[in-house]
């Protein structure tokens, strides 16, 4: 194990680092520009506001303004950027670099955090490339001494990439993407259920110019009956392909068709399909009611969802570390995600990546553009497809001379309810039909199982599930221990291969007590894959879980309307209660998104001083402009000191400077619809799943005895996401890295960003940097020949 490395050891006194939002806007810039003046003044840096983008740069004056730490109380929910965003000419010519250059000098400002698109990062790096010059030039006519020019001799960039459009390569997410998929989505919802009622087909067209990234992942949550992006235009003849996949939908009773096109859709001789064109097509050749929708700048606006302010915050933090960390040899770089890891990657690296996608595009080499868009984009599209059109029984695959192909797979769900659970079980359905199998649906879980209540489910019977919450199968909480031998019974009467369960905590645990039955029940004895649901996100095995997504944005708008009550009465501290068992998940990221001032955890065991020392701290907060207070505290975080034990300590303590609330969030966070999050997780984590499955069922098959028999350990398996990757493990591998008696993993991603909240909320905290630091190269796949 290497030595860890905290951020302590790196000191910003003496630097200055301006921040700047340019190009489009996009929700969660706030967020970012937040985490960048807060860790910067904590880190004893100076940090500059540049309003207006490089307009402001180059105009200089009132626009280039020194920041404190209240500066930027308040912004984290709100959309947009409040220090303004604008294109600037100027900038792209010398004369007005020269501008900027001398404006940044005059205030020491050498270290730059650029968030903007790729047209943005690249005006910084030609900046900074010709920073040297700019001063030489501006020290010969005057405009600076040669001390400054000596002392400021080099820039240093990074950038952070906020375009709602994901049309950068090198990150998975951009800043903006997943709150303009919640705009998207919450209108697709609400049309669906118009559309239902008039049996309208409704064409709706999505942002997206050079990128289908918006399109593609809302028609994969929506389960869109068609999608025109322009990384991916449809086949000649795709009028005839569409109308009568529309119609084959029909035909089934489905009494709406949702098609979605980018607004940069182009076929394949690069020529622009309209909504106006599909939706005439439809109705000359249909004669189907059919409707356009424009979303527009509707995907630009709101409040930014809790996966942005999360992201935001995490890489805002990770820019100033990078600056404080940056040498004159370093090159510029672009703060990114990759998987669930935060990345720093060449800036200009990604950038000709970026570039080369519209080239490729520009030459027709398609399957070139979605390959350099990256695995995210990719493993979307694959799946659309898959999910989108049914297959002929001509095209199923049949009996094999070598093994069987067709085999009975169940789904069921286990635990509590979550958000996306019906988007997975949807996915699952449809993939095992692809895939040649029979599917079987188990309702209410192992109970249900143990009762015989299992039936098969066709394509068009899971058809809408995507945006529906809760479970539609039903689930329990009941593990297979008491009904053993009636489950094994069932399993042998359906003849069951296979078997997907989706769940939590007891889904695992469920798993693992099969796989511990092998020796008893040979009925067992079959490929079971688990895929992780539950909003505690507290099942070994994987970083996150479908449902906690959903779970964490209802926690986090509640947060937005309390704190408003608060900003509104003065002086108030609300004191809420989190759901999440002893997984502290929920409340830690919750009180991250909401901006918090303190989050109390069953992992960090805290005692009366902490709580005193909380309670000095809010009282120190009132004596500020900012005369509010917000405290999360997880359900089952301490037996003594409860929600109440808190609320009157607060209350009694704080007497005379501030009042106290307390509010019991409980089921609300359990329900709603998924969101866009969960609902493209659910549906890709569930179809890798399902493909697994098959893939071990066709080894594990007996062709001289007619049956599957699998007892190994690698043939009970939890998909998870593991910081970068989904990868399967064995179950029983699992169950040395368990809490049993907390129902949580021993080791947890997200407490690394326990002191992040704590940094950002004021607090003197540790913080190991470890993971950070090192630059990694862009990955550049291989071109795909013809």
């Amino acid at each position: 194990m290497p030595d860890k490395k905290f951020f302590e050891n790196l000191s910003g006194a003496g630097k200055a680092i301006g921040v700047l939002t340019s190009g489009g806007d996009a929700q969660g810039m706030n967020a970012a520009v937040r985490a960048v003046v807060r860790m910067g003044i904590y880190v004893e840096a100076k940090v500059y506001f540049i309003y207006e983008g490089y307009e402001g740069m180059v105009d200089g004056g009132e626009n280039i303004v020194e920041v404190t730490w209240e500066s930027v109380s308040s912004i984290l929910q709100v959309g947009g950027t409040v220090i303004g965003s604008a294109r600037c000419k100027a900038f792209r010519t010398r004369e007005g670099r020269l501008k900027a250059a001398c404006n940044l000098v005059k205030c020491g400002i050498t270290n730059l955090c650029v968030i903007g698109g790729d047209g943005s990062l690249t005006g910084a790096n030609i900046f900074r490339t010709e920073w040297s010059g700019l001063l030489e030039e501006l020290a010969s006519q005057g405009e600076i001494d040669e001390e400054a020019r000596k002392k400021y001799a080099y820039l240093n960039i990074v950038g952070m990439v906020g375009s709602i459009d994901n049309d950068f390569c090198g990150t998975d997410m951009t800043i903006g993407t997943d709150s303009a998929l919640h705009r998207i989505i919450e209108v697709v919802d609400a049309i669906m259920t118009t559309a239902q009622s008039h049996q309208r087909t409704f064409v709706l067209e999505v942002m997206g110019r050079h990128c289908g990234y918006l399109a593609l992942v809302s028609a994969l949550a929506c389960g869109a009956d068609y999608v025109f992006i322009p990384e991916y235009p449809p086949e000649e003849g795709w009028e005839d392909h569409m109308c009568s996949r529309l119609s084959e939908n029909r035909a089934r009773k489905k009494r709406l068709n949702i098609i979605i096109v980018a607004e940069g859709a182009i076929d394949s001789n690069n020529q622009p399909i309209t909504s106006e064109q599909v939706k005439d097509l439809v109705v000359q050749r249909l004669g189907y009611d059919t409707r356009v929708t424009i979303l527009g700048h509707v995907q630009r606006g709101g409040t930014p969802s809790a996966f942005d302010r999360i992201l935001a915050s995490r890489m805002g933090v990770e820019a100033v570390l990078a600056l404080l960390e940056a040498t004159p040899e370093t090159p510029a770089c672009v703060v990114s995600l990759s998987g669930n890891q935060a990345v720093r990657l060449p800036l200009m690296e990604c950038v000709q990546m970026t570039q080369d996608v519209q080239k490729a595009m520009d030459e027709k080499n398609f399957s070139d553009a979605v390959q350099l868009r990256g695995r995210s984009f990719q493993n979307n599209l694959n799946t659309y497809k898959l999910l989108s059109t049914k297959k002929t029984a001509s095209e199923l695959p049949t009996d094999d001379i070598s093994y069987n192909t067709n085999f009975n797979v169940a789904v069921l769900n286990v635990g509590a309810p979550a958000a996306g659970m019906n988007a997975a079980v949807r996915a699952a359905v449809r993939i095992g039909i692809t895939e040649g199998h029979k599917m079987f649906a188990v309702t209410d879980g192992f109970e249900g199982f143990s009762k015989g209540q299992i039936k098969e489910i066709s394509w068009g019977d899971v058809g809408g599930w995507t945006g529906q919450g809760g479970s539609i199968l039903g689930t329990k909480r009941t593990l297979p221990a008491k009904h053993m031998e009636k489950i094994a019974e069932q399993m042998r009467n359906h003849t069951i291969n296979a078997l997907l369960v989706i769940g939590g905590f007891e889904a695992f645990e469920s798993c693992l007590l099969l796989a511990e039955a092998r020796s008893r029940f040979e009925e067992f004895c079959i490929p079971i894959c688990i895929v992780p649901a539950t909003i505690s996100n507290n099942v070994p095995g994987t970083d996150l879980s479908i449902g906690a997504d959903t779970s964490l944005n209802a926690i986090v708008e509640t947060c937005d309307r309390i704190k408003l009550s608060a900003s509104g009465t003065k002086r108030r501290v609300f004191i809420i209660e989190t759901m999440g068992g002893y997984c502290g998940y929920l409340a830690n990221m919750g009180a991250l998104a909401a901006g918090a001032d303190a989050a109390y955890i069953f992992e960090e065991k805290f005692d009366i001083r902490e709580l005193q020392a909380n309670v000095e701290h809010l009282t120190e907060k009132m004596k500020t402009s900012i005369q509010r207070g917000l405290v999360l505290r997880n359900e089952n975080s301490s037996e003594n000191y409860t929600t109440d034990f808190i609320y009157q300590l607060y209350s009694e303590e704080g007497k005379g400077v501030f009042d106290c609330r307390k509010n019991v969030l409980g089921h609300m966070q359990q329900g709603g619809a998924p969101s866009p999050f969960d609902r493209n997780f659910g549906t890709k984590i569930s179809a890798k799943a399902v493909l697994w499955l098959s893939k071990k069922l066709k080894e594990s098959y007996r062709r001289g005895e007619g049956r599957v028999f699998a007892n190994t350990d690698d043939s009970v398996c939890l998909l998870g996401m593991r910081r970068r990757n989904l990868i399967f493990q064995p179950v029983i591998e699992l169950k040395g890295d368990t809490d049993f008696e907390h129902r949580i993993p021993k080791e947890q991603w997200w407490l690394k960003l326990r002191p992040l909240m704590k940094i950002l909320a004021k607090y003197k905290t540790s913080y190991d940097i470890s993971d950070a630091g090192q630059l990694e190269h862009v990955h550049r796949p291989k071109p795909v020949e013809a």
